[in-house]
């Protein structure tokens, strides 16, 4: 795989080779057991105070909650992610139940790193992810139905890539991540 800019040495394979998928093989599947060791990444983030503010929704092809989650893709991620092994909805908790009181106010960062560790995992497994939020959330969540204080965030398509990536995107510079705050805007 050739990146428009080479990773430098050091940086771990399973970043450097990481990219998000157009196409997923719909005959490959996600096990119980996978499924437990990505879940199992997640469990491990850290986040503020312990707060552990994430959750998710998992919908497998040829379940019923693949049914109910399908509906509420919008047409662009319908074309791709339909075939993926598995659809996580991502969800932050961010209310102490139905009150305006902050749970964590760093609920969607640590649901961040969440997703983060299940990517690494799952790159570590063979399989890619496709992290994405084109889809009816209004819709979705009330299909969904959180309790009072969660919401739902995202969405992650996962399972095996059916193509690789053909343009590989630009990465900012390191001296960019350092300056882009306090640069004029772009």
């Amino acid at each position: 795989m050739h990146h428009p800019q080479e990773p430098p040495s050091g940086i771990h394979p399973l970043l450097a080779g990481r990219f998000s998928p157009h196409r997923f093989d719909p005959s490959a599947l996600v096990d119980d057991q996978a499924l437990e060791l990505l879940l199992e990444a997640a469990r491990w983030t850290p986040s503020a105070g312990n707060s552990q503010p994430w959750g998710f929704f998992i919908a497998r092809p040829g379940e019923p909650d693949h049914d109910r989650v399908l509906p509420h893709l919008a047409p662009s991620s319908a074309r791709w992610a339909t075939d993926a092994s598995l659809l996580v909805v991502t969800l932050t908790r961010r209310y102490v139940d139905d009150t305006q009181q902050m749970y964590s106010e760093f609920a969607d960062y640590d649901l961040g790193q969440a997703v983060a560790h299940m990517t690494v995992q799952a790159q570590a497994m063979g399989l890619a992810a496709h992290q994405f939020r084109a889809f009816d959330l209004e819709g979705l969540t009330k299909e969904l139905d959180p309790n009072p204080g969660w919401s739902i965030v995202s969405m992650v398509a996962m399972g095996k890539a059916a193509d690789s990536p053909s343009e590989l995107r630009d990465r900012r510079s390191v001296a960019h991540l350092r300056s882009a705050p306090w640069s004029p805007t772009e």
